[in-house]
């Protein structure tokens, strides 16, 4: 998996390539949590996403659950077929913005 961090003012954009399993899951995880109390939104682009697992699925629940008190909005983007199938499945699809 591979992470592109890219800023928009105040608006961060990562770029996740790969797959998110429970190895990989981690390091989101940390991408994200480093960047807290520097961004005013959250975009993840999956359009180079290629798999989640329940422990990325996880991580996605977890970023929901800190930004959402905040009023930071968060938002995944390009995610194919596949994931949102995941999503759909899981139920992600009803609790996260999903563009």
């Amino acid at each position: 998996m591979n992470i592109l961090k890219s800023y928009n003012e105040k608006e961060l954009t990562l770029s996740v390539e790969g797959r998110i399993n429970s190895v990989t899951s981690k390091e989101l995880d940390k991408g994200i949590n480093d960047e807290l109390g520097n961004f005013d939104s959250l975009i993840l682009d999956f359009a180079n996403l290629d798999y989640i697992s329940s422990a990325g699925l996880k991580v996605l629940i977890a970023t929901h659950r800190k930004l959402n008190p905040e009023n930071i909005p968060f938002i995944i983007k390009n995610a194919n077929d596949v994931i949102m199938e995941v999503f759909r499945l899981s139920g992600v699809d009803r609790i996260l913005e999903i563009q």
